[in-house]
């Protein structure tokens, strides 16, 4: 076997196959369960060869087929293909969601998670799942504009925090900052379960004119299949769809595939590369190459279009010359595409390529038939129905059920807590809360990445929510948030799911756009516990009925399972992306309080909901009871209205969604990113639910006094409750005839704990 062992024999033909019906196939160690490998016998007639075996077993995987989770993701579909600005372009199923957002633009965004490589391998880990993604979105026929992360790891104080939070940072911002694509926001959180199983899920986004989209599909025999961009090595050999597939054990993971090796300069030349390719018109359909390579490429554009496919395999250019044509369809090589094209347009293509010295090899034919055809050396070694390998793999309704731990848990209220109401002990548990890890500054991290290159960049974090200029002549822009609530999550997966996508819904409105779709990131344990799955099914539950009210389709995603180290799974985690678009980026409002004088203001109703707070968390040593706050849809929609005219007429200096930390870090954040201090009179009778409550559909904003008036009067009209709080001041955050606290000293308990945990305070 050429010195070490081989998924089969060096040609493993489908006329060996054949001849050969009983040959032991490592079926197992590819991930294939025994009724898989069954049903792969069935469906061929025969065994499959060893190149079949591979195909199968990565394109069948959990990442790549959602097998697990596809029953419940089908819900996502019934829901309205329209935004509030119009159809979708492009929908669940394509590379990744197309928007119409006005003036014949149109933006294209999708998040995928990167998680067991990037714990593998954390620099390589996140930047390759940073490189995926954006092929996602230049595969739809858009320039890539933006990128977002949403992370979480185990404790700060861990070691394996230590290792794996640094390499992840270093990677998305080393890779994103090499294409010259802006970071503008996202989101950094810790929790013990996340400890060994890190989530690291980027979202990308793109923008293009409606004449300009490109659907994955191979269309017209005789077209030519053209493999172009970096060489296919050995590195990523089954990577994130085997890695992805299965749990860790407690010693790390069970199977260990090499993690992908990104070239961010290869990528970008890549980009520019098929940009060019694309306004030539000479792309019929085209596929990134992402998890399962060039087993994908050729199985979906085969199975989306009009034919079959030949390949011939020998022409692939390689890296390293001793793979196996197995090792070759299963290799996860990072910065290749796969494209479709007219013999009569393949010299252009390749002389575009050449320009951008993007290698690029016609590796095959779209022929008459069904039939995926795949030659290595004369010999044929794959003889499939593509529909097989791509669309009709295995589909599992997994048992599920609540869990009967939960009720205890859910009787544990954090609202029955002791809290201490106190001048001094609000003011501790002010500090200690600013200094969780989950609210504390993550300058540590975003100053590692680029946030304003290309020069459109009109807010990142820490505003709420990031937002980019899509045409510089009328100001038309757009905003995107990531947001994940996993505590509200693991109390109730249904209200869990649909608190996450509010807060990224409210996010993306109090900056002044509309909330027009979403695109999500599903983390979760096991599939094979049916306490996950419940979990999962819930969440999915949830979105869907909260989509429908919200009116924001879901235009794709991604699922990732099994993020668990033996029985103890991470906290359900669904990472929802909200976009909102904006007329004029103009009239964006920042989060920072302004002006000294400004009259600050809360919106929404703020109720005694404690439970899965960050109060509860840091005051009670990781207290996780009760039930979330009440989900209140009408009352975000109304919250978005009212901001979506109050920054077209400018009657705002600020505003700042509440979330964790409630009230209390909301003020304290408008504050520090403004440099100044405010005086307030909390509301109601209970300070510790007035600062640390969160409450959801709620906000709060600084404005001029000549502009209360006619924005209590758009509030009232759209049955916002707002209550004046006090006014912004100097340097002293001061909570009235409760306590007070020199800006600076709040400042520091809120920068110091990433970096001082870090050992670079």
């Amino acid at each position: 076997m050429r010195g070490r062992d081989r998924l089969g024999p060096v040609v493993d033909t489908v006329s060996n196959a054949f001849r050969t019906p009983d040959v032991e196939q490592p079926y197992a160690a590819l991930g294939v369960k025994d009724d898989e490998y069954a049903q792969i016998r069935e469906i061929l007639g025969r065994r499959p060869t060893s190149a079949e075996l591979a195909m199968y077993s990565v394109m069948w995987s959990e990442h790549c087929s959602y097998k697990s989770s596809k029953v419940h993701l089908r819900k996502f579909g019934e829901l309205s293909q329209d935004t509030p600005r119009g159809p979708l372009l492009a929908g669940i199923g394509e590379q990744a969601g197309v928007v119409d957002i006005g003036q014949g633009y149109a933006v294209t965004f999708k998040a995928e998670s990167h998680n067991h490589p990037s714990y593998v391998e954390p620099y390589q880990g996140a930047a390759t799942g940073v490189g995926g993604i954006v092929r996602d979105i230049l595969a739809m026929g858009a320039r890539p504009i933006a990128v977002m992360d949403s992370l979480r790891f185990g404790p700060l104080d861990a070691d394996d925090t230590h290792r794996v939070l640094p390499g992840v940072v270093s990677g998305v911002g080393g890779y994103g900052n090499c294409l010259g694509l802006p970071n503008i926001g996202g989101e950094v959180q810790f929790h013990d379960t996340y400890l060994d199983n890190p989530l690291v899920n980027a979202l990308s986004i793109g923008v293009l004119r409606h004449e300009d989209l490109h659907l994955a599909f191979a269309s017209g025999v005789g077209n030519q299949v053209i493999l172009f961009g970096a060489a296919t090595g050995g590195d990523g050999i089954g990577g994130a769809s085997i890695l992805a597939s299965e749990s860790f054990d407690e010693d790390g993971p069970a199977k260990r595939p090499s993690v992908q090796v990104g070239d961010p300069f290869m990528e970008k030349l890549l980009i520019e590369c098929t940009l060019e390719l694309f306004a030539a018109g000479i792309i019929s359909g085209i596929q990134d190459l992402g998890a399962a390579g060039i087993s994908c490429g050729t199985s979906e554009l085969a199975s989306a279009g009009d034919g079959g496919m030949h390949v011939d395999l020998d022409v692939v250019p390689l890296r390293d010359p001793s793979l196996q044509p197995e090792e070759i369809l299963m290799s996860e090589s990072q910065e290749r595409m796969m494209a479709v094209v007219e013999p009569a347009n393949v010299e252009r293509f390749m002389e575009i390529c050449a320009k951008w010295d993007v290698q690029a090899t016609v590796i095959g034919e779209v022929i008459e038939g069904d039939r995926l055809i795949i030659d290595w050396h004369g010999e044929t070694i794959v003889d499939v129905d593509p529909k097989t390998v791509a669309h009709e793999g295995p589909v599992y309704e997994r048992p599920y059920h609540r869990p009967g731990w939960l009720d205890a848990v859910n009787a544990n209220r954090a609202e029955d807590l002791p809290r201490d109401n106190s001048a001094d002990g609000l003011k501790q548990s002010f500090v200690r809360v600013l200094g969780n890890g989950n609210v504390a500054d993550k300058t540590w991290v975003t100053q590692q990445y680029d946030r304003y290159v290309r020069g459109n960049t009109i807010l990142s974090q820490p505003d709420n929510s990031g937002m980019i200029r899509i045409d510089e002549e009328t100001n038309l822009g757009v905003a995107l948030s990531m947001d994940a609530n996993s505590r509200f999550t693991f109390l109730n997966p249904y209200l869990g799911a649909q608190q996450s996508l509010a807060e990224a819904y409210r996010n993306v409105a109090v900056t002044g756009a509309e909330p027009v779709a979403i695109t999500d990131c599903l983390n979760y344990g096991s599939p094979e516990d049916p306490e996950v799955m419940w979990q999962f099914a819930e969440s999915v539950l949830g979105l869907v009925d909260a989509c429908r009210e919200l009116g924001t389709p879901v235009t794709g995603g991604n699922v990732s399972l099994y993020n668990q180290t033996g029985a103890t799974p991470i906290l359900p985690t669904p990472t929802i992306g909200v976009l909102g678009v904006i007329d004029d980026v103009t009239t964006r409002i920042k989060s920072a309080f302004q002006h000294p004088g400004d009259a600050i203001l809360l919106l929404g109703e703020t109720d005694e909901e404690l439970s899965g707070s960050i109060w509860e968390a840091e005051l009670h040593d990781g207290h996780l009871g009760g039930m979330p706050p009440k989900v209140r849809l009408d009352a975000e929609k109304a919250l978005a209205r009212v901001f979506a005219t109050a920054a077209k007429e400018r009657l705002l200096s600020s505003a700042h969604d509440l979330s964790e930390g409630g009230l209390a870090v909301a003020l304290a954040e408008s504050a520090f990113r403004g440099d100044v201090g405010f005086a307030v009179t909390l509301p109601g009778d209970d300070p510790t639910v007035a600062l640390f409550s969160e409450s959801a559909a709620r906000a709060i904003v600084s404005l001029s006094g000549a502009d209360v008036a006619r924005f209590e009067a758009l509030c009232a009209e759209h049955g916002v409750p707002v209550t004046r709080l006090g006014e912004v001041t100097d340097d002293q955050l001061e909570f009235v005839g409760r306590f007070s606290i020199a800006l600076d000293e709040a400042r520091d308990a809120w920068t110091s704990p990433i970096p001082a945990a870090l050992g670079r305070a």
